[in-house]
């Protein structure tokens, strides 16, 4: 029997409340969102089915304050139930040359810095190792306090509680929400998002960037601030994509710094999708990083400047993705292609998509480093050295259309500098209540 973590309740003792919740006790409880007891009961339900068979080796505390339990691999959701082994990865596709070298920027010679999360000569503040076992992986722990800060357990599985959508391509303002004062568009955009991203409509299977990392705040009346990348194919209903990047969302996670994400949907953001490891869909084979975790340190402006290497990648099946570099040693899990049901994305990507995404209500927050785009080096965001894997093979540099649809807010230039920055996007902006 594993000894009992420092400062953090055991998790067969965690495991063991779960069976001990009063609904009306978390409906009524001081922060909760939820609609109704049927919703508390549907929330403690999924928990019992979520660590259902599960043990810990080990628990700690990340530097934002989650709790992170360390279960064998196979007893993670998306394998417990099959019983399948989980697949191997293989090394990306090299690299098929820099941007031509004709009329391009150089890029900035500073140094940048990676974030790295897990590792066993680190500790937390209780003393206990901030790593995984080997044969584990470190999952993020799921409590009655953290989904009741949602009304319904779909809207804690949707990508914000307004849900979400593609980025818009076309460059036109978002729709008007109530009191926002910007002129209406396409009913389609959701009214409390908004982006700055750039993209390409291509055939792929992926791509890759280093992804700033920021510590955007998060005010009242606003949801979340993120960088990412999208992977979508389909339209419609039928839209269905694979995500991955840092967002800064308290309501999600209960603190305000920067952790690191994954997000898919089958359906348009409607009933298939989820984040991180909270239902049966990502497949983690590697055990040095944390989804859902803490990214420390992060940018500052004028200063040293942070970053992560991403990467998915679609082979035998799966949408691989990888931290830190193209070996195979770098790849941290998959998202296996049934999840698509048969849809677009089971066979291909149809575009690719980097930048940032802000959600509110009346009022948005900063994006990235809070600077527009034109500040540039240490004080906007970027995305650098983006890339992306086309269908037929090879690895080969993005060629990306920007787009801005609330530039008062938020903007983004793509930018083209010699190796190693190659195709490059500056975003973001200072957000406010006229976005």
């Amino acid at each position: 029997m594993p000894n009992d973590p420092a400062g953090i309740l055991p998790f067969r003792q965690f495991v063991e409340s779960l069976e001990k919740v009063s609904p009306s006790q978390h409906f009524e409880a001081a922060g909760s969102q939820v609609l109704h007891e049927e919703a508390v009961q549907d929330m403690n339900n999924h928990l019992k089915r979520h660590y259902q068979g599960v043990e810990a080796v080990h628990s700690f505390v990340d530097e934002n304050g989650s709790v992170f339990d360390c279960i064998p691999i196979e007893q993670q959701p998306a394998l417990k139930q099959s019983g399948a082994a989980p697949a191997a990865p293989q090394d990306l596709p090299k690299p098929t040359g820099a941007q031509a070298a004709q009329g391009l920027t150089e890029a900035p010679s500073q140094p940048t810095e990676h974030v790295v999360q897990l590792r066993a000569d680190r500790e937390d503040q209780h003393g206990n190792t901030i790593h995984a076992p080997d044969g584990t992986i470190a999952m993020r722990r799921l409590t009655m306090e953290n989904l009741r800060r949602f009304q319904t357990l779909h809207q804690f599985f949707q990508k914000s509680p307004y849900g979400s959508g593609k980025p818009p391509q076309s460059g036109q303002p978002p729709q008007s929400s109530q009191g926002g004062g910007v002129a209406p568009a396409a009913a389609t955009v959701a009214a409390t998002h908004r982006w700055a991203h750039a993209f390409q409509n291509v055939n792929n299977h992926g791509g890759h960037s280093f992804l700033n990392v920021w510590d955007p705040p998060i005010g009242a009346n606003q949801i979340f601030s993120l960088s990412q990348h999208w992977y979508t194919a389909g339209s419609g209903a039928n839209l269905q994509t694979a995500e991955v990047g840092w967002q800064v969302y308290p309501q999600m996670y209960g603190n305000t710094k920067p952790v690191f994400f994954i997000y898919w949907t089958a359906d348009d953001y409607k009933s298939l999708g989820c984040y991180n490891l909270t239902c049966p869909a990502f497949v983690q084979t590697n055990r040095n990083w944390a989804i859902g975790g803490a990214l420390s340190p992060w940018s500052t402006a004028g200063g040293a400047q942070k970053e992560i290497e991403v990467s998915f990648f679609l082979t035998g099946g799966n949408w691989w993705l990888y931290i830190g570099g193209g070996a195979a040693a770098n790849a941290i899990g998959y998202y296996p292609t049934s999840l698509y049901r048969n849809g677009a994305m089971a066979t291909q990507a149809t575009g690719i998509d980097y930048g940032g995404e802000t959600v509110g209500t009346t009022s948005w927050p900063p994006m990235g480093g809070g600077a527009f785009a034109n500040q540039g080096w240490q004080h906007a965001a970027y995305q650098r050295d983006i890339r992306y894997f086309p269908s037929a093979g090879g690895n080969v540099v993005a060629s990306l259309t920007p787009a801005q649809a609330s530039p008062q807010c938020y903007t983004v230039t793509v930018n083209k500098f010699n190796a190693p920055w190659n195709e490059t996007i500056y975003f973001g902006g200072p957000g406010g209540n006229n976005c």
